[in-house]
């Protein structure tokens, strides 16, 4: 009880709360509606969070930074064309580019440098896509909404059973707060809000065999890979010693702070939703 007067009387969790409103606000609205508003948004939102990444290297204003940013924004022209089986020529090119600049400028980069400006574009970029790619599927003006429930209702889940009964910490180094309580409250957490979803609206998806099943199993599934991809961007930030990737979602951080485990969620769920349904 203590714990959770203690929450209730922090500023932060009532600020990060606010934000998540916020958040789920313009979801809500940009995702309902989908083409072409919710492409131009999952654009923007993968090139701000790819330029973060880079900052983290100091190469966001570097001309390897801007080998990826134009090689992200030719693999959503392409995708928005139907024309993704041009990818492979786009992230070669832009890998034979990179090294390019490598050896021809050398020795003003290092190679990590130049294998997170490459690593980026699938990292960031390709990943958080599948928001989209799932949207255009059949019933995904339903499914793609297990993507913030795999995610978001995980990270939800996560913080508040944590906050109440988390003791066990699961890598007290990388990331202090995170404990296996939260973590199994999360994955249990996101296959309720998937059942839930899937009694609510399975009646209005036309391929889906089992709606309540499929859904539950698709946000529990991914709710372990959201944890994973939550404990990678973490993994990424102490190794450069940077708190937060960005300051542009208050309580939150910045872009990736707050889409870290999206970027496993969305393919994970366009994957879970091949086999399953």
């Amino acid at each position: 009880m203590a714990r959770l007067l203690d929450m209730l009387k922090s500023k932060k969790f009532w600020t990060r709360v606010i934000s998540g409103i916020i958040l789920i606000i313009i979801a809500f609205i940009v995702v309902d509606t989908g083409g072409f508003l919710l492409f131009v948004m999952n654009f923007a939102i993968s090139l701000i969070g790819l330029f973060e990444l880079y900052r983290v290297l100091k190469i966001e204003k570097e001309p390897i930074g801007f080998v990826g940013y134009i090689a992200g924004a030719i693999y959503y022209f392409l995708m928005w064309k139907n024309l993704s089986y041009y990818d492979m020529v786009i992230f070669i090119s832009a890998l034979m580019v990179m090294m390019a600049i490598f050896v021809f400028t050398f020795p003003r980069y290092k190679t990590e440098q130049i294998s997170v400006g490459f690593f980026g574009i699938f990292y960031v970029v390709v990943m958080l896509s599948f928001l989209y790619r799932v949207r255009v599927l059949p019933d995904g003006k339903y499914l793609v909404w297990l993507i913030f429930l795999s995610s978001w209702g995980s990270d939800t889940c996560a913080y508040a059973v944590g906050m109440l009964m988390g003791k066990h910490h699961i890598a007290p180094i990388l990331s202090p707060k995170k404990t296996w309580e939260g973590c199994i409250g999360g994955v249990i957490g996101s296959g309720v809000l998937g059942f839930v979803f899937g009694a609510f609206l399975g009646n209005n998806m036309s391929e889906v065999s089992d709606p309540r099943i499929v859904c539950a199993l698709s946000c529990a599934f991914s709710s372990i890979i959201s944890q994973i991809g939550d404990f990678a961007a973490s993994a990424i930030k102490r190794d450069h010693d940077v708190k937060d990737y960005g300051d542009l979602i208050p309580g939150h951080g910045g872009i990736l702070d707050r889409f870290d485990s999206m970027l496993f969620t969305a393919p994970a769920i366009y994957l879970a939703l091949y086999f399953l349904k």
